[in-house]
């Protein structure tokens, strides 16, 4: 059906949504064209194209896209598509082009910023409307392309406000990321896992600041955790500080969640308050500050290391965590499937031991074969299933719907609450996005 703006607001009222916000194919198609290719969508981060002719894909809306280096040492952001017949320039996900990107269907050559530089048997085209510099004949660029402290985002659009105003506060999560590095820099380390959910991607976004699932959904890995932290003492061992990164879902309990206060940022974005106890007193975190106050000075590396976040929500693309060096992007595929990203960064200058405390996380938390993935995943299709049925309309978002705190341009959850306030604000930020465009 064609949706109207008005047919699209009456979709989303102040604590629930509708069910087809999720279900249905045409709104998927409006979300791709007034969202997701006209935000800015994260691409992905400096260190993924580290050399000159390196390249990255990744997709923005419905559209393929990479990510080059050229040999001037600037990155861009192109389509990838060549102008000539449409083949998809590069195939590999990741690679490095050489001097030049090269079609492999009939050997057109591009510069790595998408200029056309050669075309076999160029005299074939004499007396025709094609020339070697003609707009038409070279590899469009995204719209706009900016990064924020090496991290790339891309808008399809031509207008809008600029990726530091639509980040906003919420930058604070690729700060946090960067500035715990005693080495003032961080990279991605190897590949990501990709995952392809079988659920909305909206349920995705929801899902990370839902507060009151972790002790209920996960709550039998926290107790299989504590069992083995168990064995573990009474063998004389001590846990590593990773399980109890999955201890936690049970030792708090379905109640104990309410403690963790979240924040409803401008244009979607939304924050966590951190929760985990990544600051022990043991040599391997005595040896990071050390390493900290070195590089900033003592004062300065209390600031950073003294920031209460523990996530961070980059409406509508992203996850950032940077206590735990990992960040999630997602690429919508239809309105029930949604690809996702999962990537790891190394702080650099820190002990190998800070590493390999993330990397726990990263691997009994968010990898494909983790428990707490899969409790997640499989919740995420149950409930895709569920919004499919004609057992009820409405999505619920009214766990302390009314209560939230209003402090300027944010939003905040009551203290001490298990509130939905980040899900009632991301569907409402989604009804802005998708009613903006005049005459729909």
């Amino acid at each position: 059906m064609a949706w109207t703006n008005k047919e699209i607001s009456a979709l989303v009222e102040p604590d629930r949504a509708h069910r087809k916000a999720y279900t249905d194919e045409d709104l998927f198609e409006l979300e791709m064209e007034r969202i997701f290719e006209r935000a800015w969508i994260y691409v992905g981060h400096e260190s993924q194209v580290k050399n000159p002719g390196d390249y990255y894909l990744a997709r923005i809306g419905r559209q393929p896209m990479m990510m080059t280096r050229d040999h001037y040492g600037e990155v861009h952001v192109l389509y990838n598509r060549c102008p000539h017949r449409g083949a998809q320039l590069c195939s590999a996900r990741s690679g490095n082009a050489g001097k030049r990107i090269r079609c492999s269907y009939h050997a057109w050559m591009f510069g790595l910023d998408g200029k056309l530089e050669s075309i076999p048997a160029i005299d074939g085209y004499d007396g025709t409307n094609l020339t070697i510099d003609g707009e038409d004949f070279q590899v469009p660029k995204a719209a706009r392309a900016a990064s924020y402290r090496g991290f790339w985002f891309a808008s399809l659009a031509e207008d809008g406000i600029s990726l530091e105003e639509q980040l906003g506060e919420a930058k604070t999560g690729f700060d946090q990321l960067i500035d715990r590095a005693p080495g003032r820099e961080t990279e991605v380390v190897g590949e990501c896992f990709h995952m392809v959910q079988h659920s909305n991607w909206k349920i995705f976004l929801e899902n990370q600041l839902d507060a009151s699932h972790p002790g209920a959904t996960h709550e039998s890995t926290g107790i299989a955790a504590q069992m083995v932290e168990r064995d573990m003492r009474a063998d004389g061992r001590s846990p590593p500080l990773s399980y109890g990164f999955l201890s936690d879902f049970a030792r708090l309990g379905i109640d104990g969640w309410g403690k963790f206060g979240t924040v409803g940022h401008p244009h979607g974005h939304c924050t966590l308050e951190g929760y985990m106890g990544l600051r022990p007193d043991d040599p391997e975190t005595n040896a990071y500050v050390k390493a900290m106050y070195e590089s900033y000075g003592e004062e300065r590396a209390e600031e950073i290391l003294g920031v209460n976040l523990h996530h961070s929500l980059i409406y509508p693309c992203m996850s950032i965590q940077p206590p735990l060096q990992q960040l999630r992007t997602i690429r919508p595929i239809s309105p029930t499937r949604t690809m996702s990203e999962i990537w790891h960064f190394r702080l650099k200058g820190a002990p190998e031991a800070i590493y390999q405390r993330a990397l726990g996380y990263y691997y009994l938390v968010n990898s494909p074969s983790t428990m707490v993935n899969a409790d997640d995943l499989f919740n995420w299709w149950k409930v895709q299933h569920g919004l499919d049925s004609q057992g009820g309309d409405w999505v619920s978002f009214h766990r302390n719907a009314g209560f939230d705190i209003i402090d300027g341009n944010l939003r905040k959850s009551p203290e001490g609450s298990m509130s939905e306030m980040p899900l009632r604000h991301m569907m409402h930020v989604w009804r802005d996005y998708m009613t903006a465009e005049e005459g729909a």
